[in-house]
């Protein structure tokens, strides 16, 4: 495992700071897309992210060779394609995360196992794209033993990370690691020194395709000491209470430099179940800062247009666009989920 030298620590920047582009993963034949046809749409739905985001800055798909060609066919000139073996098409997950280093870009390339080795999960690719991203990227790659995806961290630039319970501390990923083995971890990795651990995730994250966990879903900051966490109106929904008490602890909590944080609470859609009468973890949380631009998960729902108006607010000299995020969902994620984001340096 390497280590990052004293000399210069290794930092991760926000998602607000400047990119120097985006990365992302094509969806290729596997388990969560069981069939040609949904396999179609996924790769729709991956083509109209790309999209939204290559109108504020270069985006890089990467895809299994067989693929290649086809996905240059289907995303055009203005998205760079590159080849490299892949199981799955989570980049947030199965890339690197970056973060600079003395003024250089790096990488952390932590140990990915397939979401805690699911059943149906195949990660013997997508456990070498990190460093293979991050090569690519000319980034120094700094490996970490800890199990963990970037869709189970969010950090807001000035030493504070949000961190969940069942993720990084679950028996699937880190049997054995203790709250302090795993700040001190992520700190070194991250350039971090205040953890704020959020007890569990949401309920459907849980289910077959899910992260069991992530917090990308729950919360996330849009400044330093401001961060946007889900809420979930309808008693009914298992949620409902989960939210709050997330919430509460989030307002009662501090960052690393002693501010008490703000929520902002972003309401959940209006569809709460599938038609198959299952709860839904639809959430504008899982959204993506690019270079002037806010790309917002939307759900042909009432919400959706709520949801923008905050995201507004919270950034008003951005352009905020909706993009149908059902399709990705169904497969076990939204559009932070399946993008990441390289630094400018």
């Amino acid at each position: 495992m390497s280590t990052p030298t004293s000399a210069a620590a290794p930092v991760m920047p926000p998602e607000w700071a400047p990119h120097e582009r985006t990365w992302m993963a094509w969806p290729g034949a596997n388990p969560t897309f069981e069939d040609a046809a949904v396999l179609a749409g996924a790769r729709a739905a991956w083509a109209s992210v790309a999209r939204a985001v290559r109108r504020f800055e270069p985006v890089t798909m990467v895809a299994s060779p067989a693929d290649a060609t086809a996905a240059r066919q289907q995303l055009g000139p203005d998205i760079e394609v590159v080849a490299e073996p892949l199981d799955d098409a989570w980049m947030r997950d199965i890339g690197p995360t970056f973060v600079t280093q003395g003024g250089r870009l790096a990488a952390v390339d932590w140990t990915f196992n397939g979401w805690g080795a699911q059943s149906w999960a195949r990660w013997e690719r997508d456990a070498q794209i990190g460093a293979a991203v991050a090569g690519r990227a000319g980034a120094a790659v700094h490996t970490s033993r800890l199990v963990n995806e970037g869709g189970g961290i969010h950090v807001d630039g000035e030493g504070t990370v949000l961190l969940t319970e069942t993720v990084q501390l679950g028996p699937e990923r880190n049997p054995g690691w203790t709250h302090e083995e795993v700040e001190a971890e992520v700190h070194a990795r991250l350039g971090t020194r205040k953890a704020v651990w959020l007890p569990r995730g949401l309920t459907a994250d849980y289910g077959t395709y899910g992260t069991r966990g992530h917090v990308d879903l729950v919360a996330a900051f849009a400044a330093p000491g401001v961060v946007v966490a889900h809420t979930q109106p309808d008693p009914a929904h298992p949620d409902h209470e989960l939210c709050a008490e997330t919430v509460k602890l989030l307002r009662s909590a501090t960052d690393a430099r002693g501010r008490r944080l703000e929520v902002v609470e972003l309401p959940a859609p209006t569809v709460t179940h599938t038609a198959d009468g299952e709860p839904v973890d639809y959430s504008y949380v899982n959204h993506y800062l690019c270079n002037g631009g806010v790309v917002l998960c939307g759900f042909g729902d009432p919400r959706d247009e709520h949801a923008a108006g905050i995201f507004r607010r919270l950034f008003p000299r951005r352009t905020v666009t909706l993009v149908d995020a059902r399709t990705v969902f169904a497969a076990g994620g939204g559009v932070h989920c399946i993008t990441q984001q390289q630094p400018r340096v």
